[in-house]
């Protein structure tokens, strides 16, 4: 008889930003596809996604990037760390800029670079 291997799996988060990312003017399924409200207008011509680890530091980014430029929050997850923001590009671009540099400068998170397509 086989013995059964045991597996065990553990995160260890550290403080860090693990994806900074802006679509410019993403195609209208897309925000379809998650479950945001279509680029119907100039007001939805950008999406930031951005992770993070500790998860919790998630609401903490949502509250900067809603007070440092005019976007809406179209999803924000403290269980993941995952964060999803909508507005126009350069709201999208100026408030993922400051949740990198509230992260780093304020909460000594390590960061990567804010990537684009």
């Amino acid at each position: 008889m086989e013995e059964k291997q045991r597996i065990i799996q553990e995160l260890v988060p550290g403080k860090q930003i693990t994806l900074a990312h802006i679509i410019a003017n993403p195609d209208e399924a897309l925000y379809e596809k998650l479950g945001l409200k279509p680029a119907a207008d100039q007001d939805r011509a950008a999406i930031g996604v951005m992770t993070v680890s500790p998860a919790e530091t998630a609401i903490i980014m949502a509250d900067i990037a809603m007070k440092s430029a005019g976007i809406e929050l179209g999803f924000v997850d403290r269980v993941s760390g995952s964060l999803i923001i909508t507005g126009s590009v350069s709201a999208v671009e100026s408030s993922v800029q400051a949740v990198m540099a509230y992260c780093e400068n304020t909460l000594r998170y390590e960061t990567v670079p804010i990537t684009r397509t």
